[in-house]
């Protein structure tokens, strides 16, 4: 196992700058997930830690080793790419072997190392067959084996689980993360799927647009983002970001209005016409047939505009009347109501954000 560095990492393509002046260290045996909309960034950083693609400047570490010049076979990382990319020819067996192989590792430790990797990845009545006889689910659990056995210094996932249904992908992700916890190898993984890399990193490392936004544990990247982006992307569904304008000690929201707690106003002392855009989760809304333990709220009139039942609650899009901001939220599964319905909701100002309307730099709460 190790730990990963990498220092002030630019990836350039011509003139297009994939990644630029990233920076950070995965600790040795940690689980860190690069996390972000497609296009960010996140597998052009995975392929310059593999060696797939050079660093067009800065520093990479594996353990205190710098390895811009060293080749992708001498950095012993493994990787585990979003379509497996297993030899078709081969059997299960040959498969997880292959890495060993090819480092002339003792016949009786490969066998030894292949029955061990396959007991842990439940996969033992599958040595014989090929890929082609496997569920992708089954596939995907080989080209992890193929990666354990080797038993690499740092592991690399590039959305691994994308291939699968959602059942598959649930029991997979549960199933990943308990595989970490009994290895404990070093792993970087990369998602756009914020479940994933909510539920398996022990850090997250938001990016957007080739930079890094925000890195922290999941809990405190929900509870504090850096920013609209990070506030925006973490979440289902997605915090509703509500532009807004201060006057006479009120957030005006198109033709409604909000206090202004008095904490935000010590904070950011606005002036009177300024522009902020507001941000609170679904999760902080509530309806009649819901109660905010909260003794600060404020209501506002929403038409309905969409209705997703999902059985245990009902997912709600709605509109401010005759404006286009758009509030998501949540109501319990006997919930009634219909498309067209107007109806007062409760924001929960306690959890209200303020964000910078033109660069989304989050102004309140400041951590």
């Amino acid at each position: 196992m190790a730990k990963v560095k990498l220092e002030n990492i630019t990836r350039q393509f011509d003139r297009l700058i994939a990644i630029e002046d990233i920076s950070f260290e995965v600790p040795d045996g940690q689980f860190w997930v690069l996390v972000g909309p497609s296009g960010c960034g996140k597998s052009t950083i995975l392929r310059t830690i593999a060696g797939l693609d050079s660093a067009t400047s800065g520093q990479l570490y594996i353990d205190d080793t710098l390895v811009n010049d060293l080749p992708a076979r001498q950095r012993d990382v493994a990787m585990v790419f979003q379509n497996y990319a297993l030899y078709p020819h081969m059997s299960v067996a040959d498969n997880l072997a292959f890495g060993l192989r090819m480092r002339n590792v003792d016949k009786a430790q490969i066998n030894g190392r292949v029955q061990e990797v396959a007991r842990a990845l439940n996969i033992e009545h599958l040595l014989k067959r090929k890929p082609k006889q496997l569920s992708g689910g089954q596939q995907q659990r080989v080209a992890l084996g193929r990666a354990i056995a080797r038993q690499p210094k740092v592991f690399l996932l590039d959305e691994p689980l994308s291939n699968l249904d959602a059942q598959l992908r649930d029991d997979t992700r549960a199933e990943l993360k308990q595989l970490h916890d009994r290895v404990g190898i070093t792993t970087i993984y990369v998602t756009h799927d914020q479940i994933e890399a909510m539920t398996l990193a022990d850090r997250l490392v938001v990016l957007n647009e080739g930079k890094i936004q925000q890195i922290g544990s999941p809990q405190a990247i929900y509870a504090q983002p850096a920013n609209r982006m990070v506030a925006a992307f973490l979440g289902s569904p997605p915090m509703n970001i509500l532009p807004a304008t201060f006057a006479d000690g009120n957030f005006r929201l198109h033709h409604q209005s909000i206090p202004v707690p008095e904490i935000i106003k010590q904070q950011l002392k606005p002036d009177r016409g300024q522009n902020f855009e507001l941000g609170i989760r679904p999760e902080h809304i509530f309806t009649a047939s819901t109660h905010s333990t909260s003794e600060q709220t404020a209501s506002v009139i929403v038409e309905i505009d969409l209705i997703e039942p999902l059985g245990k609650e009902i997912l709600v899009r709605a509109n401010l009347p005759d404006s286009n901001l758009v509030v998501n939220f949540s109501t319990p599964a006997q919930w009634q109501g219909k498309k067209g319905d107007r109806l007062s909701v409760e924001l929960d100002l306690a959890h209200l954000f303020v964000f910078e309307p033109d660069r989304g730099q989050t102004l309140y709460p400041i951590y």
